[in-house]
């Protein structure tokens, strides 16, 4: 990082702004999730809106742009955090949230998903670590896969802070990831350094935390390079996950949109982050992008449970009021569910460490001057 620039406390609008783009990156989820890919069901893949394949099938990119905004916004919230008090504010963000969505969709199963989905105490004790299928069970919904990468994310950045190298040597760090990302994806392509490092998607990752050293206020050709770099190493992830998503329908995807796809989507995420002044109520903002997660743990499974439930006589019709349901659901969770618990599993945590002597902020005044949501 260059020491000579001054560093000035963000805004919280601009950030706000970034949920509300990934809440149109969880639309384009939904729609890939509906209209291409959906649900396993006894080994058949579910798909509730086959005339939507054509398009549905660029909407695992929304996955990617999730990453992209999680750069930017670990890097803003981990500033002024110890370890600790990182480690806490992520639990307390993601875990209660994914417990109680999963838990909800496992009462769905149990009341109407029977004979196309099934679900067992085991398989729900199992998903309480979130990484179900390292203990031996699947997920309750199969788009956890992408919170599990979130999760590792944020191990690393954890440990880095702890170790006194994030954000001090961002550019060392960056430099590292993409280079074994690369050397990975061109060689043997090994599915523990995908697991470990993040292999599939570290240009994503690194490309967020890059666009807030700008954000920042940070203005060198370094970083030019380095996100020029990242970009591509994102661009190049996203045509090489096509051949991860389906061998048989390989064919159907065009790289070269898959390609641009992810430049547009960066490119928006970049400019999003230099807008001053946001057209929109502050209330709307925060509602959409509060309901984005719940939505993207619910959106899946609870949908095609409801979707085949009610019966699939007006795919079409049945399909968009589901969705239009689970995102008021996912409204009402964020609204008078996961604020309240996640600010008191926070506190509970944080007041926790401080008896056992582990501070969760800095205590050099420049960098705690800034409050993170």
């Amino acid at each position: 990082m260059n020491p000579d620039v001054q560093k000035t406390a963000p805004t919280a609008p601009r950030v706000e702004l970034l949920d509300l783009l990934r809440l149109f990156a969880v639309l384009g989820v939904v729609v890939y999730h509906f209209g291409f890919w959906g649900p396993s069901s006894h080994g058949e893949i579910l798909v509730a809106l086959p005339g939507l394949r054509s398009v549905a099938m660029y909407g695992y990119l929304g996955v990617s742009v999730f990453f992209v905004i999680s750069g930017f916004v670990i890097a803003y919230s981990a500033e002024g955090r110890t370890a600790t008090g990182f480690a806490i504010a992520r639990f307390s963000r993601i875990y209660p949230t994914f417990i109680f969505c999963m838990t909800l969709t496992f009462s769905a199963i149990l009341i109407a998903g029977v004979p196309r989905f099934d679900a067992t105490l085991e398989q729900w004790a199992g998903n309480l670590a979130v990484a179900a299928p390292m203990v031996g069970q699947p997920y309750m919904d199969s788009a956890y896969w992408s919170l599990v990468v979130e999760i590792v994310f944020y191990v690393w950045v954890s440990v880095l802070i702890g170790c006194g190298l994030f954000p001090r040597r961002i550019d060392t760090l960056v430099l590292l990831w993409l280079g074994i990302s690369i050397a990975n994806e061109l060689t043997v392509d090994a599915v523990v350094m995908e697991k470990v490092f993040l292999a599939d998607d570290s240009g994503f990752f690194a490309t967020g935390l890059l666009i807030y050293e700008h954000y920042r206020g940070r203005r060198d050709t370094v970083l030019y390079a380095l996100l020029a770099l990242a970009i591509g190493t994102a661009t190049f992830q996203a045509v090489h996950k096509l051949g991860h998503l389906t061998q048989q329908n390989i064919d159907l995807f065009d790289q070269w949109i898959a390609a641009a796809i992810t430049l547009a989507s960066i490119a928006v995420i970049f400019l999003a982050t230099r807008l001053r002044n946001i057209p929109l109520p502050a209330g709307v903002i925060a509602g959409a992008g509060g309901l984005t997660y719940p939505f993207y743990l619910l959106h899946q499974k609870l949908g095609y449970v409801t979707f085949y439930a009610i019966g699939p006589a007006y795919p079409v019709v049945t399909a968009t009021l589901i969705v239009i349901a689970i995102a008021l659901l996912s409204w009402a969770i964020w609204r008078y569910v996961e604020r309240q618990v996640q600010q008191r599993t926070k506190t509970a945590l944080t007041a926790l460490a401080s008896r056992l002597g582990w501070p969760s902020r800095v205590t050099s005044l420049d960098e705690t001057s800034s409050e993170k949501a």
